[in-house]
């Protein structure tokens, strides 16, 4: 009986760092969010390939996150390879 090769991609995950959250694929980081300033003024930066933004609190910055990773999984690159990566 012969073997099938798994072509799916590895599932991203989050990594808690000191100061940032990395998204990973598998050794390659494909997102990350990061907390900027103190007290009742921070916020969260978040970039995924070459977009960035900001969020009042880290689920929401992941969740940017996962759907810039999505969206640029699914779309046609305009100057690269198909799928984005």
């Amino acid at each position: 009986m012969a073997t099938r090769k798994n072509s799916k991609k590895a599932k991203p995950f989050w990594e808690r760092g000191y100061d940032t959250h990395g998204y990973w694929r598998d050794n390659k980081k494909i997102g990350w969010v990061a907390l900027e300033g103190k007290g009742k003024n921070c916020s969260y930066r978040w970039q995924a390939g070459s977009r960035t933004g900001e969020a009042k609190n880290l689920a929401d910055a992941k969740r940017a996150v996962e759907e810039q990773v999505l969206s640029l999984a699914t779309q046609l690159s305009l100057f690269g390879e198909p799928g984005g990566d």
